[in-house]
């Protein structure tokens, strides 16, 4: 006979339901027992069919029924889980067990009262019981009181020092609350109890890096590897928190954890992220294996929001649509986002906002993030000091990218001519790099500037508000490093949004948003905050914009190379499927023309060959497309572009600035509100409102008409930078004499309204 192939755990598991099955009066422990180890096997609709059989052998079994109960709430099935752990009470009226499932049910449904009286009633069973405590406390927690949910945690804690759940939750709540402190406390009394305890381990290393104090963070995790190298969790979290400033150990880590623990998506999703942070330096390389991997991550069942986010990014950076569509809707992505506390990914979705409902959804998304911030400030509020009896304006400025960064270099004209005599100046950075040139510069000439890069919203806010601010405005919104949320405790009376974040924050603690008449909104229901209003321009040039830019190519390319080329150094991010068919027509209807794509994501094989689909949709051949994956120097490639095409909705800011600083006119299409209008600032104070249309068919008939007006190109490309620094974007003076009059106005008028109460 041949050899038999041995059986596996799985079948012999299946063998003993079918020999329980079909046995006429089998024992309820041999059931329990059986129906236990289909729950660890997460077999459960087995383990269902099982219960739902020897229940009818054993009605009075209580084990039984709260079993089944158990298999019945996984499934999804809560009605029916309730009526089983409800018949097991009815059994064992003093059975804890099941009055703590019971609650599990509710809470499961929302019902979060429900569940308090469950919990509460299984702790009345049970009063020295750590685990009706600790559900107690997520019920509580969940109905927002958090003072009673910590007492109750402290309890358990103290009643089962091993108790690891319990240690988690209260660190996490004490954290949430506002107290690192004492959550960091507790966490190190956990491990004191039990030395090593991998979940308390972890809960550490997690606490550490959302606390900000990531140098002891990361300390901890190397310590951890050292004494331990085949940690997965603590090569996860280092990775993880290496991923933007060291790409390289980061992924190194990364891909050690998922080879020691191959089935954890979050390490998986670790790894993406940490890919493509790093994107920007090699030519496509690590965005290609960034697409593969999250091509793959995409079939895997019910990814987190943060999850979803990140896939999103990477198919947007390479233009993937169709991939990128298949992840959700508009409407359900960004909810869910905002309802995660995930803001930062609402920045990608302003390239979606294309239709006047889906930008009001938009701020809707916004403000959604804002309540739970909010929520969270009102829980721990900060102190405010009295007003300053000076007579000067103190104005702050929050941002980690006053530096060598855009938003550094166009907020330099404002710090290059403070009015010194009516104004003290602070700023207030997260920025986790080395200082530069420009940082320097700034903090030269400002009264303060304070750096911290390791700290909680609510402690910055905590230390902002000791400065006695008038009035303070955030220059970065949910950008990389950067923590608008800090304005969620008010640390100033007076608050404002500009430059970094072209949208509202959501945040009702912001009073103002500053623009200019060309670029507001054209309702006033399309921004949340009220106007501050620039006579002008909404920024400037500095001497530094026009000083460390390369020289302007004396031709156009179209008379060196004999043929017109149109270009885009947008993030591809904005190339949405309407901006790549409007492109892709300009350049069918221009016989003979190129397009340029000038962006470091321009190395990747499938962004190419996704651009390469969308322009040959409309006849536009692959060899008439050019790709120069260039960084940090990409100033230089705009000699090889005759004409700037824009993105829409999401129109160019900095980019804009630097095609006109090059010699090279942009074509933009704006729509309603301010993320929609960016460009049509800069072109009518730049003198070019003719080339900022409101319809897709101007936008075509623009492109394509000063495609043929050659002499005007040519003579742009001589005047433009000159054109600049004579207009109101290059007039730095009266720029910053407006900034400073408007924000006297409003600090003196709330001044004022005070006096007047």
């Amino acid at each position: 006979m041949p050899d038999q192939a041995p059986q596996t755990s799985a079948d012999i598991l299946a063998t003993q339901v079918q020999t329980l099955l079909a046995a006429p009066q089998p024992p309820a422990a041999q059931c329990l027992a059986l129906a236990r180890q289909l729950y660890q096997a997460q077999r459960f609709a087995e383990g269902e069919r099982l219960t739902a059989h020897t229940m009818r052998l054993h009605p009075d079994d209580r084990d039984l029924w709260n079993i089944r109960g158990v298999f019945l709430r996984v499934l999804g099935r809560p009605e029916e889980a309730l009526a089983a752990f409800d018949q097991a009470l009815r059994i064992d009226p003093i059975f804890a067990g099941a009055a703590i499932n019971r609650g599990n049910v509710s809470l499961d449904q929302g019902d979060h009262t429900a569940a308090l009286d469950a919990f509460t009633r299984a702790l009345e069973l049970d009063p020295q019981g750590a685990m009706p405590r600790t559900m107690a406390a997520r019920a509580l927690l969940s109905l927002g009181r958090t003072a009673e949910a910590i007492q109750r945690l402290s309890e358990a804690t103290a009643l089962r020092p091993d108790y690891a759940e319990a240690w988690r939750l209260l660190a996490s709540t004490l954290h949430e609350a506002g107290r690192s402190d004492l959550a960091h406390e507790a966490l190190s009394r956990a491990l004191a109890a039990n030395p090593d305890q991998p979940s308390l381990m972890e809960a550490m290393a997690h606490l550490l890096r959302v606390s900000g104090r990531r140098a002891d963070a990361e300390a901890f995790l190397t310590g951890q590897l050292q004494r331990q190298p085949d940690t997965p969790w603590a090569h996860f979290h280092l990775g993880d928190l290496l991923a933007t400033a060291d790409p390289d150990r980061a992924t190194t880590h990364l891909r050690r954890a998922l080879t020691l623990a191959p089935d954890q998506a979050d390490y998986a999703f670790a790894l993406l992220k940490a890919l493509c942070s790093d994107v920007m330096r090699d030519d496509g390389r690590r965005l290609d294996e960034a697409f593969s991997l999250a091509r793959n991550l995409a079939a895997r069942p019910n990814p987190k929001p943060a999850q979803i986010a990140l896939l999103r990014d990477v198919f947007a950076r390479t233009c993937a649509h169709e991939d990128m569509a298949r992840l959700g809707t508009f409407e359900t992505l960004g909810r869910s986002w905002a309802g995660a506390g995930l803001n930062a990914a609402l920045m990608f979705h302003l390239a979606q906002a294309d239709t006047p409902d889906r930008a009001r959804e938009l701020l809707a998304q916004h403000r959604l993030w804002a309540t739970t911030v909010e929520s969270r400030a009102a829980r721990a509020p900060v102190t405010l000091a009295p007003a300053h009896p000076g007579s000067k304006v103190r104005l702050g400025f929050l941002s980690s990218d006053l530096r060598d960064h855009p938003v550094g270099r166009l907020a330099l004209p404002l710090i290059d001519h403070i009015d010194h005599s009516r104004f003290e100046v602070f700023v207030y950075s997260f920025f986790r790099g080395q200082a530069d040139g420009v940082q320097a510069r700034i903090s030269r000439s400002v009264t303060g500037f304070h750096t911290w890069p390791e700290i909680s919203a609510r402690e910055a806010a905590q230390r902002i508000a000791s400065d006695q601010l008038d009035m303070l405005i955030e220059l970065g919104g949910p950008t990389d490093m950067n923590l608008p949320e800090v304005l969620a405790w008010r640390p100033a009376p007076i608050q404002a949004s500009y430059l970094g974040y072209p949208h509202s924050t959501g945040l009702s603690a912001v009073d103002h948003y500053v623009c200019d008449p060309f670029n507001a909104p054209l309702s006033p229901d399309l921004l949340l905050e009220a106007p501050l209003l620039l006579p002008r321009s909404w920024i400037a040039l500095g001497s530094t914009s026009f000083a460390s830019a390369p020289p302007v190519a004396v031709q156009t390319p179209e008379q060196r190379r004999g043929y017109l080329t149109f270009g885009s150094a947008n993030n591809p991010y904005k190339y949405t499927r309407e901006t790549l068919t409007a492109w892709a027509r300009v350049v069918a209807a221009v016989p003979g023309s190129r397009f340029a794509v000038i962006r470091p994501e321009a190395g990747s094989e499938a962004l190419r060959q996704n651009i390469t689909a969308a322009f040959a949709a409309q006849g536009v051949s692959a060899d008439r497309l050019e790709w120069q994956p260039t960084r940090g120097h990409h100033l230089a490639a705009y000699g090889d572009v005759d004409v700037s095409l824009d993105t829409f909705p999401l129109t160019g800011g900095a980019t804009t600035v630097e095609s006109l600083l090059m010699g090279v006119p942009v074509v933009s299409l704006a729509g309603e509100a301010f993320f929609q209008r960016l460009s049509r600032s800069i072109l009518i104070n730049a003198g070019l409102a003719d080339l900022c249309v409101d319809t897709p068919e101007a936008f075509h008939a623009t492109a394509v008409s000063l495609a043929h007006d050659r002499p005007r190109r040519i003579a742009l490309r001589q005047t433009l930078r000159a054109d600049l620094q004579a207009s109101p974007l290059g007039d730095t003076d009266t720029f910053a004499r407006d900034f400073y009059d408007m924000i006297h106005r409003v600090v003196t008028a709330k001044a004022g309204s005070r006096t007047g109460d």
